[in-house]
């Protein structure tokens, strides 16, 4: 299916990649802080709105 270089070349690439993404937000962190303040119960009362669709979806089917 995959050759092995290709393979070599996926889990280097999410290592780096996983790398320079942790880099650059604990560079950021204190813009995080000050822009993104509360940003958490947005994030919250998004998954629970997707929750309670699925739930109707189930429940009503």
């Amino acid at each position: 299916m995959f050759s092995k270089g290709q393979i070599i070349f996926g889990v280097l690439f999410f290592v780096v990649f996983s790398v320079i993404i942790a880099y650059t937000y604990r560079k950021d962190l204190k813009l995080h802080k000050k822009f993104y303040k509360g940003s958490i119960w947005m994030l919250l009362a998004f998954i629970g709105f997707i929750l309670l669709i699925s739930a109707i979806k189930f429940f009503f089917k």
